[in-house]
């Protein structure tokens, strides 16, 4: 096993893309437990792994995000959260994680936020006296809300491989990703009065909070739709996704009228470029989980962490301490894709609650995009921002505390995450 990790270690340092590194481990232990004659299974646990009618919605919920993103309701949004708080200490700081909390209903991609909001949002609190690292680190915190508000695309490829209700998730994952956008608020209000930070609005004239409202209401129409439609039973996650697309196309096409032909090739060739690349994590990561279910390396970890305790509690934060650092070097869908058909039966086994401990384990994925030294999400805030990588990294450690407090919040207290969905009826 400890020859296995060092192939991945080192395939991941000389740069193989992960999809492909776990491949090439998944079939050394293949043939180094069963011989060569097993390779004949590959293909088969390939197109198995992905043959799953639920991770359609992945790539139609990438696509209506890349619309809305190419459609640039971005200043529209800006002017609804600046309407809503612009005129408090540390405006823009606050503007920009209530953008993020509008963001996360249309995209479900933490990283598509963090590169949308910030190209108008970084250089625009660094001229209204912000500090350049501030407003990207803010930024690049402020983003993990999106995967946890659903639509959420991580939340798809979960309950697909868990087997877990996708429309359960969404509903559990609402109240924990408005905790984490009240929690990092309450962070910026106390930054604001410690450190003077500005009353601003943007450079151009903010409208009315009426007018604002109805500039932005059919961007802000398209969660509802979704969630409605899947919680009040109308359509599926995967038809929801669908719908989403054509909803975002309507809206760029017929009202707005700035998305053409050429918009509409750029981001299907996004669309087809990002789940093309997950998918092939996937189909590996099946060979993988299919070869360590064989050598049974899920009951050696169950009965390691059973003799350390059988206790719920105490395995959730061991749990969650394990994946803040393997999140640390590693993607967080990988991780999730190896590591999740392992902990989510174990969990299940202790009476864990699945959407109780599934929101645990995508928050802190989430939290992984903003942790030093392979946050996505920091070098897309670095690199949008114009500022040095580790002027960002320096400047995320408050906001990661403030995620981290939620996050054991969310362990502590599973209320948070299960009343609505209990409500509901999803769980």
């Amino acid at each position: 096993m400890l020859s296995l990790v060092l192939i991945f270690a080192a395939l991941v340092v000389l740069g193989t893309p992960l999809g492909f590194a776990i491949g090439i481990v998944a079939l050394a232990a293949l043939s180094f437990a069963d011989g060569p004659s097993m390779l004949r299974l590959v293909p088969m646990r390939l197109f198995s792994g992905i043959d799953m009618f639920s991770l359609m919605a992945m790539p139609f919920f990438i696509l209506a995000g890349d619309i809305m993103n190419r459609i640039r309701i971005t200043d529209r949004l800006v002017d609804l959260a600046n309407a809503l708080v612009g005129r408090v200490r540390g405006a823009l700081a606050h503007v920009n994680i209530l953008v993020s909390v509008f963001f996360a209903g249309l995209t479900g991609a933490a990283v598509a936020d963090t590169a949308a909001i910030g190209r108008m949002m970084i250089p625009t609190m660094a001229k209204q006296g912000y500090s350049p690292r501030f407003a990207a680190a803010l930024t690049a915190a402020s983003s993990v809300i999106g995967p946890i508000i659903p639509p959420s695309i991580i939340m798809v490829i979960y309950g697909s491989l868990m087997q877990v209700s996708i429309a359960g998730l969404f509903a559990a994952g609402i109240v924990p990703g408005l905790i984490m956008a009240a929690a990092l608020m309450a962070y910026v209000g106390w930054r604001a009065k410690r450190d003077d930070l500005p009353i601003a609005t943007l450079d151009r004239e903010v409208p009315p909070l009426g007018q604002a409202f109805r500039a932005a209401l059919l961007p802000l129409l398209m969660p509802l739709i979704i969630l409605g439609g899947i919680l009040g039973g109308v359509f599926t996650p995967t038809e929801a996704a669908a719908v989403a697309v054509v909803y975002a196309l309507l809206i760029g096409v017929l009202v707005y009228r700035n998305f053409g032909l050429r918009d509409l090739w750029d981001v299907l060739y996004e669309m087809v470029r990002a789940s093309g690349s997950i998918f092939i994590i996937l189909a590996a990561a099946s060979i993988l989980g299919w070869v360590l279910a064989k050598q049974g390396a899920p009951r050696e970890l169950a009965q390691m962490l059973g003799g350390i305790s059988d206790t719920p509690l105490v395995f959730l934060l061991i749990v969650t301490g394990a994946l803040l650092v393997i999140g640390m070097f590693m993607e967080m869908t990988a991780v999730l894709i190896i590591l999740g058909p392992i902990l989510h039966p174990m969990a299940v086994q202790m009476g864990i609650d699945p959407l109780h401990f599934a929101i645990v384990m995508v928050v802190n994925l989430n939290i992984a995009l903003i942790t030093p030294p392979l946050g996505a999400c920091l070098f897309v805030a670095s690199s949008v921002g114009s500022v040095k990588f580790e002027e960002v990294a320096r400047g995320i450690l408050p906001f990661i505390l403030v995620e981290l407090l939620v996050l054991l919040l969310i362990v502590l207290f599973p209320a948070l995450s299960l009343s609505l969905p209990h409500w509901l009826g999803l769980g």
